[in-house]
């Protein structure tokens, strides 16, 4: 049985989709990752974010932050460890790893930290302001209607 879908004939009746249809692909053909390092999304205000990754036993200049359109990567790749260590037991994960998040429209990355093993990333949300709901003020009904860029428009700016 077969269980993924075309979406070749939606991509045809659409414009602008495509970033969608690309999600929904890469969704289908279950890439995912092992999960690791582990990360909360926080939700500060309704327009500020903050992601806490837990990457015990890595330093800041082993990780990589890159923001690029709408995504986020997050690369660790751990130093070359002493060879002096000999260890019995290894159970806390220096892996490398890289760590990607889809942004939203319109959502920056600001600062981030590293203190005690967890990274926190700043995000927030910058709606431009043509983008933002404003107020239309309604007219009275005795003003003759004007379209924008008519003459009599001008001459009243003049005066």
């Amino acid at each position: 049985m077969r269980t993924d879908f075309d979406f070749t004939p939606f991509r045809r009746s659409t414009v602008g989709f495509d970033h969608l249809f690309d999600l929904l692909e890469k969704g289908q053909r279950g890439e995912t990752s092992d999960g690791y390092p582990a990360f909360d999304i926080v939700r500060e205000t309704d327009d500020r974010f903050r992601i806490m990754l837990a990457v015990p036993g890595f330093k800041a200049e082993e990780i990589e932050i890159v923001a690029q359109q709408n995504q986020l990567s997050v690369t660790g790749k751990p130093a070359e460890e002493d060879a002096k260590s000999n260890y019995l037991h290894r159970g806390i994960a220096r892996r490398p790893f890289e760590r990607r998040f889809q942004l939203a429209d319109y959502v920056e990355v600001g600062s981030a930290s590293f203190a005690d093993g967890l990274l926190a990333i700043e995000l927030k949300r910058v709606i431009p302001e043509a983008m933002k709901p404003r107020k239309i003020e309604i007219g009275s009904g005795n003003t003759e209607p004007r379209r924008i860029g008519s003459s009599k428009e001008k001459t009243l700016e003049n005066a």
